[in-house]
């Protein structure tokens, strides 16, 4: 009787996966993209960034301790560091301070805290803070300082980026397309554009590292970018005003988006099958908002759209239960 047989809940092998493991993975592969925007842009991606990521760790303390009077503070987990790096990744360089503490303050506050915190937002909180800031303060949100303008903040020289060249070729502009930077260029971090969104090869080394760790899966990536480079390889070969795919596939947040948010374990489908068909819409969202919508960027918004589709795609992609008998 003394040797007695005891069952206990499952897991009962623990595979060492964690939250935290998990969200400073992340963090490392978010390491190439931020490299290369201090080293574009300068002081300024410094300024943007430490301002994001100290609001952000802030905003989730404050909160945490004062108004939702939690004793266990969550700040250490890296959530809070990992929304500040992916909002600053998301503004230009020359953006005011202040404008970057209100972002962090709607993304923490609203996207994550007002839902219960981490786990329980439907919405990335990144890009809830950068489409706030997009609506509230759109010229601010819409100038790119050019490249190489290492001293300089808020005084820095601007420039057209990728994305608004494109939008000029589809009103009519004959030449915008040939103003594009090369797809050299694009692919290193030669353009203008948002702190994390102008070298393709940086965040592509990031995603090689999450799929190496195991953070991530190929299936929101993969499908993501597939369907943008088939969706605008058919427009640009039924019209050429329409960029090439490859142009697409380097240019503004699109391999942001759909390698560091789109990914999002909370506001993404459980389901293989349900990450590509999230992915496939994602993608398709993005080229439709591109090429017909008023803003040259449409990967924030697919996204946004997508995060409030999850939940109906878990229920439709819900796995067989153990044991469950097919109705004929």
């Amino acid at each position: 009787m003394a040797n007695k047989f005891i069952v206990s809940l499952s897991p009962h092998v623990h595979g060492g996966d964690s939250v935290k493991r998990n969200m400073y993975g992340v963090i490392i592969a978010l390491i190439p993209a931020l490299l290369v925007s201090l080293l574009v842009f300068g002081v300024g991606a410094a300024i943007v960034t430490l301002t994001s990521v100290a609001a952000c760790v802030f905003f989730e303390w404050a909160i945490t301790k004062y108004i939702l009077r939690r004793e266990r503070s969550t700040v250490t987990d890296g959530s809070a560091a990992i929304t500040g790096l992916l909002l600053a990744f998301n503004l230009p360089s020359n953006l005011p301070v202040w404008i970057v503490i209100i972002g962090a303050l709607v993304a923490i506050g609203v996207g994550k805290m007002t839902f219960g915190g981490l786990g329980c937002n439907p919405f990335n909180p990144a890009l809830v803070g950068r489409v706030f800031l997009l609506i509230s303060f759109p010229v601010q949100m819409t100038s790119w300082p050019r490249a190489g303008q290492w001293a300089e903040y808020l005084d820095a020289e601007t420039g057209a980026t990728p994305l608004a060249l494109m939008k000029q070729a589809i009103h009519g502009d004959a030449d915008a397309l040939s103003q594009l930077p090369s797809a050299w260029d694009m692919f290193i971090g030669n353009a203008p554009g948002c702190l994390g969104e102008i070298s393709a090869l940086a965040l592509l080394l990031g995603l090689a590292y999450m799929l190496w760790k195991r953070i991530i899966t190929w299936h929101i990536p993969v499908s993501i970018l597939a369907t943008v480079f088939v969706c605008a390889g058919l427009m640009h070969w039924a019209n050429p005003v329409y960029a090439s795919p490859v142009q697409h596939l380097l240019s503004g947040g699109l391999m942001l988006g759909a390698i560091f948010m789109a990914t999002d374990y909370v506001t993404s489908p459980m389901t293989h099958k349900g990450m590509i068909i999230y992915g496939v819409a994602i993608g398709f969202l993005t080229v439709v908002i591109r090429a017909f919508g008023s803003y040259p960027e449409g990967m924030s918004f697919a996204i946004l759209i997508m995060n409030a589709f999850t939940p109906l795609i878990n229920t439709y992609c819900k796995p067989k239960r153990f044991g469950e008998v097919t109705k004929k």
